[in-house]
């Protein structure tokens, strides 16, 4: 009995999960979306975890959609989106940075691959409701699939929220 006991056990230690992260979606809500002072690159932090859209300022146009019809940006080379994993917390600052900070580190990313971001954009008014004070887009994903070589999950609709841009 004990042999098999023994046996049961080893089993069980050596068919368990070795501790690689494998995502199946991400959870964003909630958080303020913040944008680099010097670059493109819009983002969400949540501890450890980043969102991010590399895509040229032209894509957040301060031109009102008209509604049902979004600015469509294709995701390839001009235009990315990123999901990582750090080691620690980050800050908007280690986002920013020139040169990256040593720490924390990337210890998992996922690239999107395919797929549109969404942009519809209305105008923004001071509490008077007569002046124009800037612009909100609504930015929603569309079947975008992210990949890494370990594995895959995509989003038919993901709603990155809205980010406001002056005049």
């Amino acid at each position: 009995m004990k042999k098999v006991f023994a046996l049961l056990t080893c089993m069980l230690l050596f068919s368990c999960d070795d501790g690689d992260l494998k995502l199946e979606s991400f959870v964003f809500e909630n958080v303020t979306v913040q944008k680099c002072a010097d670059n493109n690159l819009i983002f969400k932090i949540k501890n450890d975890e980043l969102l991010l859209i590399n895509t040229p300022e032209t894509s957040f146009a301060n031109e009102v959609t008209p509604d049902g019809t979004p600015r469509e940006v294709a995701i390839g080379s001009t235009s990315q989106i990123i999901y990582r994993k750090y080691s620690e917390n980050l800050t908007a600052a280690t986002i920013c940075s020139t040169i990256a900070p040593a720490s924390p580190v990337v210890t998992k990313e996922w690239n999107a691959s395919g797929g549109k971001i969404l942009i519809e954009t209305n105008e923004r008014f001071a509490a008077d409701g007569i002046t124009l004070i800037g612009y909100t887009h609504n930015i929603v994903f569309q079947n975008v699939s992210f990949t890494n070589p370990e594995n895959s999950f995509s989003f038919e609709t993901y709603i990155f929220e809205d980010y406001e841009t002056g005049l």
